[in-house]
């Protein structure tokens, strides 16, 4: 018999099209209407921004300490967009830690990141970058980056449940493409790539909810949201603008859909086998989610019922194809 709750969603989008403020909106929605709505259950959140993030500060220290940077030549993009496959391959890593419970004691939170970000980028075909720095500079980084990285690992181990039953493990991420390419997406750029990354344990059974915005409104939100004193902030970060135009300036999950061998869903191949992935489209090209960023006792019961009904839409076409 088919799973009443999805067990993993992928939520993806450009940035700032309302990942993150649907996801507000979930936690917030009493856990049997979840359930019964949306098909959601308790969310488990897994998320590759903050390693985003981690990785410009890594960069930021280096610069500091007149190294050279690793992963951005500056606010530009990456420099191998193989990383996209890194950030896929910490999600992975995320993932299996979850289901296992696994919880590591280490000395340096902040050097276990840097072997994980290694490892990860080794997955995607980059040799090891942190790894290879001076026993000094890499100390001295550690050092500077252990309060953030301590956290990271804190809040990644206070997410684990006593039970999986009726939970949703909801994973977050964006990918896109340069403003004005052509479909499909080549290379490193877009879902074409990214989706194949991800484990077969998160293929097999996983569904996507995409939030569709132009990559217009996504630049304009980027710009309304951002807040230069809260840069690793879910809600507030603000991507740099030439990332905006040159991995975000377009998504290929529109082409994805179109082209699937199964309608309704995008077909995956990875791993020697085909994944024909459920998905339904929540459309916010109308922006209907920038006031979820507001505390909960402000949000307008007419804009909670419109986005309540785009939600349930979009789950409700990946429950009819979810083989659970």
């Amino acid at each position: 018999m088919k799973n009443n709750v999805f067990k993993v969603v992928l939520l993806q989008a450009l940035p700032a099209s309302g990942k993150s403020e649907v996801r507000n909106f979930m936690a917030h929605v009493e856990p049997q209407r979840l359930q019964d709505e949306f098909h959601i259950g308790e969310n488990l959140q897994l998320d590759d921004f903050p390693y985003v993030h981690m990785m410009r500060r890594i960069d930021n220290e280096l610069q500091a300490m007149g190294r050279q940077r690793i992963f951005y030549p500056g606010e530009e993009p990456f420099k191998d967009g193989r990383d996209w496959g890194t950030l896929c391959n910490l999600l992975n890593e995320d993932y299996h830690d979850l289901m296992n419970r696994g919880v590591v004691k280490p000395d340096s939170a902040a050097k276990l990141l840097f072997d994980r970000i290694d490892r990860a980028g080794e997955a995607a075909g980059i040799k090891p970058r942190i790894g290879l720095l001076d026993e000094e500079v890499r100390n001295e980084l550690a050092e500077k980056l252990e309060k953030e990285a301590r956290a990271m690992l804190e809040e990644k181990h206070a997410g684990y449940p006593e039970s999986f039953e009726n939970k949703t493990i909801i994973i977050e991420c964006a990918r896109g493409g340069p403003d004005g390419a052509e479909m499909p997406l080549t290379g490193t750029f877009g879902y074409q790539y990214s989706l194949p990354m991800f484990c077969p344990e998160i293929l097999e059974q996983a569904v996507i909810l995409y939030i569709w915005v132009t990559p217009e409104e996504s630049r304009r939100k980027n710009a309304d949201r951002a807040d230069p004193d809260d840069p690793g902030s879910n809600l507030h970060h603000g991507v740099p603008m030439a990332v905006m135009l040159g991995d975000y300036g377009c998504d290929d999950m529109e082409y994805l859909i179109k082209n699937s061998e199964v309608e309704n869903t995008v077909t995956v191949k990875a791993y020697g086998k085909t994944y024909h992935v459920p998905i339904g489209v929540f459309d916010n090209r109308v922006d209907k989610t920038s006031f979820l960023r507001n505390e909960p006792d402000m949000w307008d019961e007419a804009r909670v019922a419109d986005v309540t009904k785009a939600i349930k839409q979009a789950t409700d076409a990946m429950f009819s194809h979810y083989k659970g």
